[in-house]
Order: structure tokens, then C-alpha cells, then sequence
């Protein structure tokens, strides 16, 4: 998808005409639900939804765990937006395609965003199941550098929704991690040289995420990060992860995942 910048915002106003004429309440929050999280979805009142294909200008979802509905109802009686299953550039789509539901979501009004994930550990402290805050990333996918205009000098990932889950989390007695993200453009997952760099960049890595924070930043809305780990590396571990055993990882850390998000949506 190759638009101007009219008609983008003609192309993202069409898309939200159709969410507001299928479900026209006030909404408090969109989230995205990333590889193993569909599970969350069991718990939203569900009004309305529409599979990818009968929204116009949305990409297809092909990723293993990412089944490419959207649903409108409420979580916690909290009305709210949520995609099952999101769009990679491994898939082959470009950054425009990616972010376009972020771009209809600011459109409709949502006041902040949360986003999920599936990754892999870096830090020999982390184990599989952890849960990861994000506050901050590095982009390596080679995509979104010189295509958002207008990028926010304070951080991308909100400090007040930051510090909100991190109360949540410890009024919960759930052990939430903070750290740092690295974005790679995938669809492999990385060699165990790859790793070793890794590990003296940040904290986990995974092929998602980044183009949405990205797209959030342009448009001033606020945004908070959850990354679910399902593996760590070992340098001297050959064990090859697959991608059921992702699934399987984030889907048992999807229960923690949810009281978090369900506190944080009621929370002022």
C-alpha cells in the first residue's frame, strides 16, 4: 500500500466509518494481541467484530497464533478495540500496511494503546513465561527510519501507563520485568552468533511491535508494551525453538498478562 498522505487519511477515515457504523461506542483503549495471546480474547465481551478481509484497506493476518479478527466489546465492562493477530514485515507487508489499524485507532478516539508480544530472552535473568514492561527498543528491522514524520522527543513508551502497570503488578504479586526490546525483521529466529550481539544490546528480541510504536509516536498516542517470554538463550544450548513452543510459552503467561491489562484499562 503505496497512498499519499490524503489518501491515507481518506483511506484510514473509511475503515473507521465502517468500525463506528457496526459499533459506535466511546472507546477507552485499542490493544493488540500478539503470537499466543489470542487467549485474552476469550475474555472480552465481544459486540461487534469483523475478520481482516471485510475491513477495507487491512492487511491479512498469516503468522502462526495470529487468527486476523478485530473485536469490539468490553474488557472489565471497559469498552475497547482489540486485534487478534497483527501484521510483520516478514509477511511481506509494508510499514504502511502495518501501522494502518494503529493510524484507524487514533482516528476513533482511543485514549491510549496497548500492545503484546511473544520474544525471545537476552538476559540470562529472565525465564520462560516472564513478562516484560518495555520501556524502550532498538529498531533493527530496517523499516520506519525516514517514513514517520514529526517523531515525539519524549519517550515512546508512556511513563505514567509504565508506572501504572508496574503498581498494578506488584499489588497483583505478579513479577513484571523491565527492560529493553530489539526489533528484528525475521521471519528466522536468530543464529546463536546473532544471539551473543544481541545479548550486549538489550533484553529480549522479536520481529514485531516496533513499526506500531513507531506509528503511535506520529500521532501522540500514548502507548505501553508487554513482551511475553517464551524462551532463553543459552550460548551453549543447540536446542532449536519452534514455533508451537512460542505459542505454547506465551499462552501460560497470558493469565498474569490479563489481570494486568484488565487493571490497567480501570485505572484513572
Amino acid at each position: 500500500m503505496s497512498l499519499s498522505a490524503e489518501q491515507l487519511a481518506a483511506a484510514v477515515a473509511e475503515t473507521a466509518a465502517v468500525i463506528r457504523a457496526g459499533w459506535p461506542e466511546r472507546l477507552r483503549a485499542a490493544i493488540v494481541l500478539g503470537t499466543g495471546l489470542g487467549s485474552l480474547a476469550e475474555h472480552i465481551a465481544i459486540e461487534a467484530e469483523w475478520n481482516y478481509h471485510d475491513l477495507p484497506h487491512f492487511a491479512r493476518s498469516t503468522a502462526d497464533g495470529h487468527r486476523g479478527r478485530l473485536l469490539a466489546g468490553r474488557l472489565a465492562d471497559i469498552p475497547i478495540l482489540a486485534m487478534d493477530g497483527r501484521f510483520h514485515a516478514y509477511e511481506g507487508y509494508s510499514f504502511s500496511q502495518i501501522t494502518f489499524p494503529i493510524r484507524v485507532f487514533a482516528e476513533l478516539g482511543v485514549s491510549f494503546l496497548i500492545l503484546s508480544n511473544a520474544s525471545g530472552g537476552l538476559n540470562p535473568t529472565l525465564r520462560s513465561g516472564d513478562i516484560l514492561l518495555i520501556d524502550d527498543h532498538i529498531n533493527l528491522m530496517g523499516i520506519g527510519v525516514g517514513q514517520v514524520f514529526n517523531l515525539p522527543h519524549e519517550p515512546f513508551y508512556d511513563p505514567q501507563l509504565i508506572s501504572c502497570a508496574e503498581h498494578i503488578a506488584n499489588e497483583q504479586n505478579i513479577e513484571l520485568r523491565r527492560g529493553t526490546y530489539i526489533a528484528m525483521l525475521g521471519p528466522n529466529y536468530e543464529t546463536r552468533a546473532e544471539y551473543r550481539w544481541l545479548c550486549t544490546l538489550g533484553d529480549v528480541v522479536g520481529m514485531s511491535t516496533v513499526p506500531e510504536v513507531l506509528a503511535a509516536g506520529e500521532l501522540g498516542l500514548p502507548v505501553v508494551a508487554f513482551s511475553m517470554v517464551t524462551n532463553v538463550f543459552r550460548p551453549d544450548d543447540a536446542q532449536q525453538t519452534t514455533s508451537d513452543e512460542v505459542i505454547h510459552a506465551a499462552s501460560n503467561a497470558e493469565p498474569n498478562l490479563r489481570r494486568i491489562v484488565t487493571k490497567l484499562l480501570t485505572s484513572p
